[in-house]
């Protein structure tokens, strides 16, 4: 085994997000369809380590100690940039784009169940391969494996809950872009007011206004919400009640809420980051940094067993979850720009992951224009509200087909 200690891993990932811009700026096909720069790099160098495992039989072993550090800053900054009158407006929506995610989640163990069953395989592999290990991830997918070991008897459950996780954040990251392009260009659609991202920058406006003190005024702003998040979560965890425990990420995204919406209004002479070009940099710089070390570390050989039938799972998946942004999400969510952005970050919704959410609407952002409702409520309802309600439509369908 080849081991890359956290400075190498993140030097590597620096790297990774070069190549995914030199990449981007001489492939039409990935700029034409917004193919975020930390997947069209990091892809390449999964695929490197795998050929490295296939020709030398020694694996990559990365230090990812700093990736979840990042992944906590960037949630924190889009806290930052949320004040209450946009909550506010964003209520009712997030309300139907939850509502239309747990729809989407029995059609996604249900065409699971029945791709296992035409596969010959027992209906609870399905159940695996759906909302377990795609909307769920890696996370639940190795959080629910001794349930399906010692209930159902599918000894690598282990394997296949990862094997359809990493499919499913390969295929998220590609699915996104693609269909707000499709989106945008069908409607022929905009923003209403051309505003500064949440997250980076337009591409056309690269160089930016930015100095030494704005810069450490957004990184303080980031940890004040980081430290208020982890209080926070330190007093849910303190209730006891499992239901009200939420990952570190969520509660630095309320820290960042409450003090964007609490320190201008106390403190009117504080020259706060809300909105700000250094506060947007630092959130794209963290969002690029994560995906591209969750990319590039991808271990492929370790699937080697299970990959053929999970791929023809979560290859169907990805059809019907495409469909579903297509048809579905973009008309209830109002058939507007803010609708096609919040289709892209759908497709990480459904495959993938929140980060892979964030990281498709940044792409598709960064080109168009801001879109601050789709980078509110999206990250809400996957980071949220559907991992509550996953664990109870799990356990209905193994009682249905269990």
């Amino acid at each position: 085994m080849i081991e890359l200690d956290s400075l190498q891993t993140l030097n590597l990932a620096i790297l990774v997000l070069f190549a995914g811009k030199f990449l981007n700026s001489r492939i039409e096909f990935l700029r034409r369809y917004n193919i975020p720069e930390p997947v069209s790099g990091g892809l390449p160098v999964c695929l490197l380590t795998w050929l490295i495992f296939t020709l030398s039989g020694k694996g990559i072993e990365f230090d990812l100690g700093a990736r979840d550090i990042l992944l906590v800053y960037f949630f924190a900054g889009i806290g930052l940039n949320s004040d209450f009158r946009t909550l506010l407006k964003g209520g009712l929506p997030l309300l139907i784009l939850l509502g239309a995610t747990i729809s989407y989640m029995f059609i996604q163990n249900f065409t699971g169940v029945g791709m296992a069953n035409l596969l010959g395989m027992d209906s609870s592999v399905g159940v695996l391969s759906g909302t377990t290990s795609l909307i769920g991830g890696h996370g639940t997918a190795i959080a629910w494996t001794p349930v399906f070991q010692e209930r159902f008897g599918i000894t690598n459950a282990s394997e296949i809950g990862i094997a359809s996780a990493t499919f499913g954040l390969v295929l998220s990251s590609l699915m996104g872009g693609p269909i707000a392009n499709l989106l945008i260009t069908k409607h022929k659609l905009e923003p209403k007011v051309v505003e500064q991202p949440d997250v980076g920058v337009v591409h056309e406006q690269q160089q930016t206004s930015i100095n030494l003190y704005s810069i450490l005024m957004a990184w303080l702003a980031l940890n004040l919400s980081i430290g208020l998040g982890s209080l926070i979560q330190e007093i849910l965890e303190a209730t006891g009640i499992k239901q009200l425990e939420l990952p570190l990420f969520v509660c630095c995204l309320f820290g960042g809420i409450i003090l964007t919406n609490a320190v201008p209004r106390l403190m009117p002479r504080v020259q706060w980051p809300q909105g700000s070009r250094s506060l947007a940099l630092i959130s794209d710089l963290a969002l690029g940094m994560f995906l591209a070390m969750s990319l590039m570390s991808l271990q492929l050989w370790t699937l080697a067993g299970v990959a053929g039938p999970i791929l023809g799972i979560v290859g169907v998946q990805f059809v019907v979850a495409f469909l579903f942004a297509l048809f579905v999400v973009f008309r209830l969510m109002g058939r507007d720009y803010e609708a096609a952005v919040i289709c892209s970050g759908f497709g990480g919704i459904s495959l993938g992951a929140t980060p892979t959410a964030m990281a498709n609407m940044t792409a598709v952002t960064n080109r168009y224009g801001a879109a601050h409702k789709a980078f509110i409520i999206v990250p809400l309802v996957c980071g949220f509200f559907v991992d509550i309600a996953n664990a109870f439509i799990i356990n209905l369908f193994l009682d249905w087909f269990g």
